[in-house]
């Protein structure tokens, strides 16, 4: 979908703040809003626009997530990516048990191989172990075989210092908006 100056505009907008409403966005950008209203509409609909809310569990949790591993998994040769995301659509631990554990996850290729990348969340490094080799492990070999998983690497990540392009939370963020002068230039929009 090509994207036109206004609608890069307005993304920029919401990029600062995604709860700003179109009469804001319409001064900010010099958009008249109702071009803003239907842009905005139509942007969503496309899924070019999407929300959603990032909770810090280091923060909110009575459980403290209180590390962060980025895991990669690589399968041997032949399990591929429809397999991963059929399993991944019929796990019941996908939606209950493993959204306590993974807060993102990809489907990867690395060498060659279908692989999956997640970071998993956990009140310790033994207790991310745990919970690798206890749970994820076991479902993954129950859906692909016992001799599926082919490597898995780990690695502790310590502070997150770049999201989606645009969020910097060290440096441009305060109460989980970009700061108000952080300049526009700095906004990237594709």
């Amino acid at each position: 979908m090509k994207i036109d100056d206004q609608e890069r505009r307005i993304i920029r907008a919401l990029i600062q703040n995604p709860r700003y409403s179109d009469n804001r966005i319409s001064k900010i950008t010099g958009v008249p809003v109702r071009t803003v209203s239907r842009k905005r509409v139509r942007l969503e609909q496309k899924n070019v626009l999407k929300y959603y809310t990032d909770v810090d569990t280091q923060i909110t949790s009575q459980n403290q997530s209180n590390t962060q591993h980025l895991l990669s998994i690589k399968f041997k040769l032949g399990i591929t990516r429809n397999q991963i995301l059929q399993e991944i659509q019929s796990e019941p631990n996908v939606a209950n048990v493993f959204n306590e554990l993974i807060r993102d996850s990809y489907i990867a290729e690395m060498d060659g191989h279908i692989s999956l990348v997640m970071i998993v969340e956990g009140q310790s490094d033994s207790d991310v172990a745990e919970n690798v080799q206890g749970k994820i492990i076991p479902s993954l070999q129950k859906n692909h075989g016992e001799d599926s998983i082919q490597e898995l690497r780990s690695i502790r990540l310590l502070d997150t210092i770049r999201r989606l392009h645009n969020y910097l939370p060290l440096v441009n963020m305060k109460e989980g908006f970009i700061l108000e002068d952080w300049p526009d230039e700095a906004i990237f929009v594709n």
